[in-house]
């Protein structure tokens, strides 16, 4: 594509060279420029791109787009306002605008948003719609798996994605879309078919500062969908969650609105919710038929996040009876509430939870279980909301029948700092603190008594365990199976 077709998409302040230029491929890594690439100079919050024009120019790099300028006399020097959105806007027009060949949904919130997401996937695929996904534990394009570096990549990379979901054939995607990702412009571009709100509770005030920015960010969806030319969008919200009560209250008359819960009002209401070691079952009422929902997944939190899941597929053109008959074939999500299997006589979940309320929803959810007692293994990440981790501690010293305090994701933080956080908001004197996690999973369930449940949270899907600027090899899964059979486990 032309450099100067690529430039008519976005806001430009100064071009110094050739607009004649044929652009074959973009990046913002100056590691990943390629002989005819176009490179994006982004200022991150450690590192400046502006610092590796030279070294993109150098790998072949026909232009480079930055908001300071860089003078090199081999490339196209493109000055813009802001570097991000001109990404974005530049990367949409280079892929050809894929999300509007697909119904794509976005789905935002605190907690949630993986295990909707999954399921929005699974009901499409039933409804013969070949859906990609974009989200926290992985891509899926066509039949290809991919590995995520965050629940939502930078806009270059979402456009690239939804390009190669259309490519493989794909008639649906469904992508988790973080509150990061809106307030930096990653999903920029993206045409939205609808979102969908999930619900708000405290999370990431280290970055957005306050519960009403974290909110206003997650509204930026919303207000993104209202704003488009060529889709007409529609809102999925939960009617329970206060805040989105209030996002309900904002979007009437801006878009069409779907609201779901268990609440007499709302569109897609769940009541009569059973649940066992099996699954959960409810009555769906919805568009004036009722239906018998059976879902292999446990806890009232799945319920909001299936509910969520057959409101959104519904507007993007499955049947409800068909999304209801599929439900009973969806999986469980890696990391969300996954069993860890072994010849004992209690139960071992490994669940993602690290917000006050997430711990709460998935306690919960082992307490409807009925089990002797619930043991929680958890943790809290390092360099992020230190506001959270005495209601954290609250939460499970509150619910839980015994707690092991240990270390998460201590990153450059002092884990016992951490630790010492958490416990300061458990009064109880029901918990112990073990800083090293594979000793405190194996702890947990060497105490373990028949009937009773081993909730390991905070990490769910993830296969490391970042300390300082190293990843190690760690995966709750593989530990806690380790400890069922006594082994030691390579990580």
């Amino acid at each position: 594509m032309q450099l100067k077709t690529l430039l008519s998409s976005a806001a430009v302040t100064s071009v110094d060279g050739a607009q004649e230029r044929d652009i074959t491929s973009l990046a913002y890594d100056s590691r990943r420029v390629q002989p005819g690439g176009l490179f994006f100079a982004l200022k991150g919050e450690k590192v400046d791109g502006a610092q590796y024009v030279a070294q993109a120019v150098e790998r072949g790099a026909e232009a480079v787009v930055s908001e300071q300028g860089q003078l090199r006399a081999r490339a196209t020097n493109v000055v813009v306002p802001d570097a991000r959105a001109a990404m974005a806007d530049m990367a949409a027009s280079f892929y050809r605008h894929p999300s509007r060949q697909l119904k794509v949904a976005g789905v935002t919130g605190t907690n949630g948003k993986t295990t909707t997401a999954f399921l929005i996937k699974h009901l499409c695929d039933e409804a013969l719609r070949r859906c990609g996904l974009i989200g926290t534990v992985r891509y899926e394009v066509g039949d290809r798996i991919l590995p995520a570096t965050r629940t939502t990549p930078e806009s270059l990379d979402v456009q690239d994605l939804l390009w190669q979901m259309y490519s493989a054939g794909c008639k649906t995607a469904a992508m988790e879309v973080s509150s990061h990702a809106l307030s930096q412009g990653r999903v920029r571009g993206v045409e939205f078919d609808l979102g969908v709100f999930t619900n708000l509770t405290q999370d990431h005030l280290d970055y957005h500062g306050s519960m009403d920015e974290y909110f206003e960010a997650k509204v930026r969806l919303f207000t993104q969908i209202a704003a488009q030319e060529h889709k007409k969008g529609r809102a999925v919200v939960n009617l329970d969650d206060r805040f989105g009560n209030i996002l309900a209250s904002r979007l009437r008359g801006e878009l069409p609105l779907i609201t779901y819960g268990l609440g007499v009002h709302a569109d897609f209401r769940a009541s009569n919710v059973r649940t066992d070691f099996q699954g959960t079952s409810y009555q769906l009422d919805a568009l004036g038929r009722s239906y018998l929902v059976r879902l292999p997944l446990i806890g009232t939190f799945n319920v909001y996040n299936s509910l969520a899941a057959i409101a959104a597929a519904q507007a993007m053109g499955a049947d409800v009876r068909s999304s209801v008959l599929a439900l009973a074939k969806a999986r469980t999500v890696p990391g969300r509430l996954e069993s860890v299997t072994g010849q004992r006589q209690f139960r071992v979940f490994v669940d993602y939870a690290h917000t006050d309320d997430a711990l709460f929803n998935v306690i919960r959810a082992c307490r409807e279980l009925q089990p002797g007692r619930i043991i929680v293994v958890f943790g809290c990440g390092g360099d992020r909301d230190r506001a959270k981790r005495p209601l954290m501690g609250a939460v499970v010293d509150q619910y839980a029948d015994h707690a092991i305090v240990t270390s998460d994701n201590p990153r450059s933080e002092d884990p016992q700092a951490i630790m010492a956080d958490i416990t300061a908001g458990m009064r109880r004197g029901r918990h112990e603190v073990i800083a090293d996690r594979r000793e405190a999973i194996f702890k947990a369930i060497a105490m373990a008594q028949p009937r009773d449940i081993v909730l390991i949270a905070g990490k769910g899907h993830e296969n490391y365990q970042q300390v300082g600027d190293t990843a190690l090899p760690f995966d709750d899964v593989l530990v806690a199976k380790s400890a069922l059979e006594g082994k030691h486990v390579e990580l």
